[in-house]
């Protein structure tokens, strides 16, 4: 059974002091990596990660996830080797085919059927295997300039993950398509705690149920065969909430977010942590058992309160 090991996201605009002294504290509480977010709300997904990178020297650092339709594979690829760099070799790369369609219309960015972000994903996935691999291809004169100035190569320290390529790739989402990806691909798969309601207008999102969570992981360990046990699983939980009364705060989630659960639900999924931190803790041990959910993530919000859950896993 895989060791847990704990990350949080970073979200929002803060000044590099206030974000390494984040980066520290986490450290301090027993997080093991740092991960960004990308949307045009957030700010750059990669900038924060290199002071991340130097506030502490244990954490790692990722993205969770990279939304594909905002970059080319080669400026992706550019981004990720350099924080691999920065960091010394503890850059993961985190890769989805994004679902928000406000802000692809907000960034002009056009809104291709779901099937086809998905082909688009894949077709980056290999692209970057060959720009890890290869390094970037530049002109004779480039690398003229780059041997004159002894500069390194534009290639990736590590060359552990993505396919022996680079560095480790995770591949996040909930349907069949890019959790075919995932099987295929990843050294760790984030399984969605929302998804999209079919029907609905984009953006329509539910709380994955533990039954639901439960048939895509092993949809997963299906498809990846012989890899299977080398995929590590993520679970990005949604709300974390200390109390002493699971089943009262469990009652005012479902009617404040989510009506179509019962609270037995939300007491059983994944996505969501109620309880005391032992209490949590225990479920935590429990969901790794029955889903293989090793590998958690938790909403800047709730850093500090997950904190107090860690330490009772220590």
């Amino acid at each position: 059974m895989r060791e847990f090991r704990f990350g949080f996201n970073v979200s929002g605009l803060r000044t590099s002091k206030d974000l390494a002294e984040m980066c520290r504290s986490a450290d301090t509480l027993g997080y093991h990596v740092v991960l960004s977010i990308d949307h045009l709300t957030s700010g750059s997904p990669f900038t924060p990660l290199a002071i991340a990178a130097e506030a502490s020297e244990r954490l790692r650092i990722g993205t969770l996830t990279i939304n594909n339709e905002f970059w080319n594979p080669a400026m992706l690829a550019r981004e990720a080797v350099t924080l691999d760099h920065l960091s010394g070799g503890r850059f993961e790369l985190g890769l989805g085919a994004g679902h928000m369609k406000w802000e692809f219309d907000a960034a002009d960015v056009p809104w291709r059927p779901f099937a086809e972000r998905v082909d688009r994903l894949g077709e980056t996935i290999h692209e970057l295997y060959r720009l890890f691999s290869d390094g970037v291809p530049t002109p004779e004169s480039a690398e003229r300039v780059r041997r004159i100035f002894d500069r390194p190569k534009l290639e990736p320290i590590q060359r552990h993950g993505s396919g022996g390529s680079g560095p480790p790739l995770l591949i996040g989402g909930t349907g069949d398509r890019v959790l075919t990806l995932a099987a295929e691909h990843a050294d760790i798969a984030g399984i969605g705690g929302m998804y999209q309601v079919k029907g609905e207008p984009p953006g329509t999102f539910q709380l994955t149920t533990a039954a639901k969570a439960e048939e895509r992981v092993a949809f997963v360990r299906d498809l990846a065969g012989p890899r299977a046990e080398s995929i590590e699983f993520n679970v990005l939980v949604q709300a974390v909430v200390v109390t002493t009364d699971r089943r009262r705060d469990a009652e005012t989630l479902v009617a404040e977010r989510a009506p179509y659960l019962s609270v037995d639900e939300v007491l059983e999924t994944p996505f969501v942590l109620i309880g005391t931190p032992k209490q949590m803790a225990d479920q935590l041990r429990e969901n790794r058992e029955r889903f293989g959910f090793s590998y958690i993530t938790v909403h800047e919000p709730y850093m500090k309160d997950f904190g107090q859950v860690i330490q009772e896993l220590a």
